[in-house]
């Protein structure tokens, strides 16, 4: 169905906010390839399937690479869980079909199954500080969150460790209630260099895409982390 068609005034205002107002706004405005990273990451976060259909394709015509767009929806798992990302992947390979992108793409993995816990907990402790290099020792479920998380994923190329940490940013501000690690993920991007006012420019960004409470519960988090 075609919106244009059957809701036309609807989508003039959706239209004029979400690709001219919000991308334009003075001194909110993103790199192309870091807004779509944001909006991509966000839709995976809020469940959006058919609108990540078209922002992947802008998204691949405009500036994300296919190692990029999928090393996004790899890296979803861990803050969505398989259930909700399969659909997204399911997704991703129809279009990379669909543009006749050779699959599988190549290895992007950097650690094995003997060194994945000593490089997660490395990477752990670059984002979020020394501390990290005992948490994974206080119960089996941080230790994997060290290994899986941070040492099978983290670890991968394809994105940079600063572009990771925006795209969990994302995850977790759009499907809401993860308050708590959304501080947490702040804290983790300031440390990198993400600063607060960079983090209020990807909530700005990804705004249209998640609503206004969940972006206002996620600038609430970005400034209690900066205190």
């Amino acid at each position: 169905m075609d919106f244009y068609d059957t809701d036309p005034e609807f989508m003039e205002r959706f239209d004029k906010f979400a690709f001219d107002e919000v991308v334009n706004e003075t001194n909110q405005q993103l790199p192309n390839k870091i807004r779509y990273m944001s909006i991509l990451a966000a839709l995976l976060g809020c469940q959006c399937v058919d609108i990540y259909k078209e922002m992947l394709v802008k998204a691949l015509d405009e500036c994300i690479s296919p190692v990029e767009a999928k090393e996004i929806v790899y890296q979803a798992v861990n803050y969505l869980g398989i259930g909700r990302v399969i659909p997204f992947l399911k997704v991703t390979n129809d279009i990379f079909r669909a543009r006749n992108i050779d699959m599988p793409l190549k290895n992007q993995a950097t650690t094995t199954f003997d060194n994945r816990l000593e490089k997660g907990v490395e990477v752990q402790s670059k984002i979020f500080g020394e501390q990290m290099k005992y948490a994974w020792k206080t119960g089996h479920i941080n230790r994997w969150l060290a290994s899986n998380c941070f040492g099978d994923y983290y670890t991968r190329n394809g994105l940079d460790l600063k572009q990771r940490e925006i795209i969990t940013f994302c995850f977790l501000a759009a499907q809401g209630g993860c308050e708590e690690q959304l501080v947490a993920h702040s804290k983790g991007n300031i440390n990198l260099g993400n600063d607060k006012e960079f983090l209020i420019k990807v909530i700005s960004q990804c705004l249209p895409y998640i609503g206004y409470p969940r972006s206002i519960n996620a600038v609430s988090c970005v400034n209690k982390a900066s205190e």
